[in-house]
């Protein structure tokens, strides 16, 4: 693929975890995080957005969040489960972004708050539509997820360089 072919980059935070007696990292899902992770599952599908690559927190409920949406896709891409996307800051994340080879155009990554949430807003140098504003108004809650374009190199990933093309909550 050419770096001057769009890219397209679906930030998505992990679904609804529950709180029992275990490591913040080894938190499960709860029941409505699973149900919600499915439903996210499906409106990744709606997308139409054939992924190449599927970037995953090691954390069990963004293990868990994926392992359900992913079975709503028409095909699976590739996944690699990556510690470096726990309890990371927005330029970790453009970092471990910036390793994607260019032969991927499209790559969702499943991680936590408040990283994916800074990520989104901090590459998102314009918006389509109301997704900006939707997205401001509801925060990046549990299982949300955000659709973002650039052209070049993954090695050029940036701040402002992406456009956000769509935002989507449960609660929308």
């Amino acid at each position: 693929m050419s770096v001057a072919e769009p890219r397209r980059i679906v930030l998505f935070r992990h679904a609804k975890a529950d709180w029992p007696e275990v490591s913040d990292h080894e938190r499960p899902l709860a029941e409505r995080g699973r149900k919600d992770a499915a439903v996210a599952g499906r409106r990744l599908a709606d997308t139409g957005i054939p992924f190449d690559l599927a970037l995953c927190s090691t954390a069990t409920r963004t293990r868990e969040t994926w392992k359900l949406a992913v079975h709503e896709l028409p095909h699976r891409p590739k996944t690699v489960y990556e510690e470096r996307l726990y309890e990371v800051s927005p330029g970790e994340l453009i970092a471990v972004l910036n390793e994607t080879p260019d032969d991927v155009q499209n790559a969702l990554l499943i991680g936590h708050n408040p990283g994916v949430q800074g990520l989104a807003d901090i590459l998102a140098g314009q918006s389509e539509g109301d997704a900006q504003e939707r997205m401001s108004r509801l925060g990046f809650p549990a299982a949300a997820f955000a659709v973002l374009s650039f052209t070049g190199s993954w090695k050029a990933l940036e701040p402002g360089v992406a456009t956000l093309l769509d935002y989507w909550a449960p609660s929308e």
